[in-house]
């Protein structure tokens, strides 16, 4: 039985990926219904929703093998709306 990274067998989890780079619109294709957006600092943020384990490292095998250079990997929250994503915070730093 696979689990989702919620924990919970076969529920689709949401996902943002940012890639090194902008692609062309043409990739999206390439990457199974995940949304593709060309982001002004020079990144390419792939988002959506992945089936389950094997679809998520399907897709980073695809990154790997396209030789893409992969920044960051965030499961989102099922309330998290496109561009919404957080600052991670730094172990030992206070946010103001």
């Amino acid at each position: 039985m696979s689990r989702s990274a919620t924990g919970r067998p076969d529920v689709p989890s949401r996902y943002e990926i940012r890639l090194e780079g902008h692609l062309d619109a043409r990739w999206a294709a390439t990457f199974d219904g995940l949304s593709l957006r060309a982001e002004p600092d020079g990144t390419t943020v792939l988002r959506g929703t992945v089936l389950d384990q094997a679809a998520l490292h399907g897709v980073l095998q695809l990154v790997r093998d396209l030789g893409l250079p992969l920044l960051s990997l965030i499961r989102l929250d099922a309330d998290q709306t496109y561009g919404s994503t957080t600052t991670p915070r730094q172990p030992g730093r206070e946010t103001p």
